[in-house]
């Protein structure tokens, strides 16, 4: 009776242990859920920055290309033709 006793004993302690531990792993877990949000978040508004640095150059390039630097004229070029191509585009449409 008293070795019945001991596999309870040690049965109950071994579960005190594992909820312990589970609710451990459980706050950990939703602490770790809480950083990832925040990183998501970071990440989100460092890629918008991003983006708009990125438009930002391009706008500088294009205003640079005007100004008549030499560098990127060529671009300038096929970016003015694109849009003149997009303008004779939306005339055609307009006039059907």
């Amino acid at each position: 009776m008293s070795n019945l006793s001991e596999i309870v004993d040690s049965l109950e302690k071994r579960i005190s242990k594992l909820l312990h531990r589970y609710e451990t792993l459980k706050k950990k877990n939703s602490k770790l859920e809480e950083e990832l949000t925040l990183e998501k978040q970071i990440h989100s508004k460092t890629k918008n920055e991003l983006e708009q640095w990125k438009e930002q150059i391009n706008s500088l390039k294009i205003a640079n290309a005007m100004l008549g630097s030499e560098q990127y004229k060529r671009e300038t070029k096929f970016k003015i033709n694109a849009l003149v191509r997009e303008i004779d585009l939306c005339i055609a449409q307009l006039s059907e």
